[in-house]
């Protein structure tokens, strides 16, 4: 049997506002594609990909989907992996992963969602100097 702690309430404000921005970030950009789905279709045409309104359509959905998601609590893990930023478009390496040191994988996002005990990124660690005797 396990008892766990109650999450003290800074905590969960803090958790409730980051929710709040990242509901207001995906909403602004489900409005912006609704309001300009031509433009939308045109970027992603330009970028080469067939069917681009199709594709629009579904972006501005998803990013709906995601809004929904964010501020109902309802599969807010699987959407924190789904909008990890590692996904994203930016410089690459030759083996494809991203260049910059401070990206978060969408696995170790994943982690942190689920409550893992494995540190996010490296830099969080804390270290324990050693007991003297």
């Amino acid at each position: 049997m396990s008892i766990t702690a109650p999450i003290p309430f800074w905590q969960s404000t803090a958790i409730l506002v980051v929710r709040l921005i990242f509901a207001g970030v995906f909403a602004m950009a489900a409005s912006f594609k609704f309001l300009g789905m031509e433009g939308t279709a045109g970027d992603i045409a330009s970028a080469g990909f067939p069917f681009p309104l199709l594709l629009a359509w579904l972006a501005a959905l998803f990013d709906t989907a995601l809004v929904i998601c964010f501020l109902s609590g309802a599969f807010f893990s699987e959407a924190s992996l789904l909008a990890a930023p590692g996904n994203s478009a930016g410089p690459r390496t030759s083996s494809g992963a991203p260049k910059s040191r401070t990206s978060v994988s969408p696995w170790q996002q994943f982690q942190a969602a689920n409550g893992s005990s494995v540190p996010v990124h490296s830099s969080h660690v804390m270290r324990r100097r050693p007991r003297r005797a």
